[in-house]
């Protein structure tokens, strides 16, 4: 396996596809690298060198018991890009990843960074506050902490088919789709899941947005019921006005399965533009 170490001793492991333009594609929440295998390959069979690593604790990477914290994610994402040594860079994160997209951005700042993709993201900040009235109530994330501790395979058995938008009326993906995406989210550390899970729901990045200098695209669906359009994806295209807002219509948050060959062409065509 293709592992680097970061500075903190954590060995996170990555894919390393085709030559080319460099392409860092950073998975979602409680996923790995392989959620991206389709539009990897696609990328990478146009010309272009796609990098796709799992975040620490989840995948084949290390599980350490700290580092769940934002801060430490846009670090590992900035030892990464620097053990590479990548230049003029394209970014891309899904749900969770984009959240490391913007912190990378807001800390490291953009100068290696040629293009940036936030695709059905968490940012600009998810939960509901004063200051915040369209995110998500803080009790639901409540409910999902307490069901991860409870039960976490009975959690992740509802969440996932939720997560693709299948229902008893609608088959979005195939079951074996369910059951893969099932044992990679097992995989995860527990301690990773949770901490990860209160990272995403509760940090603030919108401080972050003014660093999205970049020619930026916005992929959200509009029935994603687990990172809601209104409260992520629209409110980000409008703290980045010269960002590109594509709205999937009537698609759920797991894109990359459900819409694959749409997802893939509009990256393709924003990506090697």
């Amino acid at each position: 396996m293709t592992m680097f170490t970061t500075t903190d001793g954590t060995d996170l492991y990555y894919n390393d596809w085709g030559h080319g333009p460099a392409i860092v594609l950073i998975h979602g929440w409680p996923l790995d690298a392989d959620m991206w295998s389709a539009q990897a390959l696609a990328l990478a069979e146009k010309g272009n060198r796609v990098i796709a690593y799992d975040r620490r604790g989840f995948g084949r990477s290390s599980q350490p018991w700290s580092g769940y914290d934002y801060d430490t994610l846009a670090d590992d994402l900035a030892q990464l890009i620097d053990h590479l040594d990548l230049r003029d860079v394209a970014l891309a994160g899904f749900s969770m990843g984009g959240g490391e997209v913007a912190r990378y951005l807001g800390r490291h700042g953009g100068a290696k960074v040629a293009r940036a993709a936030l695709i059905g993201a968490v940012t600009p900040f998810l939960l509901k506050t004063e200051t915040n009235p369209t995110g998500v109530d803080q009790s639901v994330f409540d409910g999902m902490l307490k069901g991860i501790r409870e039960d976490r395979a009975a959690f992740f058995g509802g969440f996932i088919p939720a997560f693709f938008g299948n229902s008893l009326l609608r088959k979005r993906v195939s079951g074996e789709t369910i059951d893969w995406t099932f044992n990679v989210a097992m995989m995860g550390s527990l301690r990773a899941t949770i901490e990860c899970a209160k990272a995403f729901a509760m940090t603030d990045f919108r401080p972050d947005m003014a660093a999205f200098t970049m020619p930026t695209l916005i992929i959200h669906g509009t029935a994603d019921a687990t990172v809601p359009i209104d409260s992520s994806g629209r409110v980000a295209a409008r703290m980045i006005p010269h960002a590109k807002l594509i709205e999937y219509d009537d698609e759920p948050h797991g894109l990359a399965a459900t819409a694959p060959d749409r997802l893939t062409a509009d990256m393709l065509a924003f990506m090697t533009a």
